[in-house]
């Protein structure tokens, strides 16, 4: 069983930072499609960045050239780096791991495990 675990969430003025981190126990990770999706209030859940087994990341149009994901095998940890924030980016995020895709798919149907969120707000 895979637990992960998010942190790094919180309040932030538009134009600001935060680096979202994602630690994952259990074996395997370094075989794992990882990805962070989130949903804000009434919508549904998006997907938002990903990254495959072999280093591929693919973002969603709303976030490309702001997010960057990154991943840390050696500490079973995927990372959201988030600048430029606008409002519209206040959501819970979530992270979660697909142990047996070959690619990245922003399908949240075929993510085995999730996290149990995380908030982040951004201010105008």
């Amino acid at each position: 069983q895979v637990q992960l675990v998010e942190s790094g969430g919180g309040l932030v003025q538009a134009g600001g930072s935060l680096r979202l981190s994602c630690a994952a126990s259990g074996r395997g990770f370094s075989s794992y499609n990882m990805a962070w999706f989130r949903q804000a209030p009434g919508k549904e859940r998006e997907f938002v960045a990903g990254n495959s087994n072999i280093g591929n990341s693919i973002y969603a149009d709303s976030v490309r050239g702001r997010f960057t994901i990154a991943r840390d095998n050696a500490k079973s940890t995927v990372y959201l780096n988030m600048n430029s924030l606008k409002p519209e980016d206040t959501a819970v995020y979530y992270c979660a791991a697909d142990a047996h895709g070959y690619f990245v798919l922003v399908d949240k149907a075929v993510y085995d495990y999730w996290g149990q969120g995380t908030q982040v707000t951004v201010s105008s």
